[in-house]
């Protein structure tokens, strides 16, 4: 038995989710083809992003909570970006045990050369589509996950963690 949505825009999220699980599957394909020859995946290029792009030095935690994953499936990624040496481990003056995450210079560097593939790419990506209906779509992507993660955003205030 399935049970459908009713409202309008019930049945236009449900196709948007829809969606945005296809294009998950294609980004992440698309991501490993693009770096894999640098050492990388995509959900490693995606913590190496994150941790780079922070405003400051974070813990795992933090970084998984910034990028919507997992604690623990960061802090695997970031064990296996550590022993590659794309990223080290700082003291905590906030958490003795919860350690900051930074890249290393190679970190950096393949970070940079992922980034350079990506902005060739994404402009392929975009061609002949409009930017307003982009603007338009992430818009209401954003909402959505604003209003999935509620009040988990709000979690981090906690400076220990």
């Amino acid at each position: 038995m399935k049970i459908k949505p009713t409202s309008d825009s019930a049945k236009s999220m449900t196709g948007l989710i829809l969606e945005v699980f296809r294009l998950n599957g294609a980004l992440l394909e698309a991501g490993d083809s693009l770096v894999s020859d640098i050492g990388l995946t995509s959900a490693r290029w995606q913590v190496l992003g994150g941790i780079a792009y922070s405003d400051e030095p974070r813990p795992v935690a933090w970084v998984a909570q910034d990028m919507g994953l997992s604690r623990q499936a960061v802090q695997r990624i970031v064990n296996d970006l550590k022993k590659a040496g794309l990223v080290e481990l700082q003291p905590n003056p906030r958490h003795a045990r919860a350690k900051l995450v930074l890249l290393t210079k190679e970190g950096q560097r393949r970070l940079a050369q992922a980034s350079e593939r990506q902005a060739k790419w994404v402009e392929e990506l975009a061609k002949d589509l409009d930017p307003e209906d982009i603007a338009n779509a992430a818009s209401v992507i954003t909402a959505a996950s604003n209003r999935l993660l509620g009040e988990k955003s709000i979690r981090r205030q906690d400076p220990k963690t």
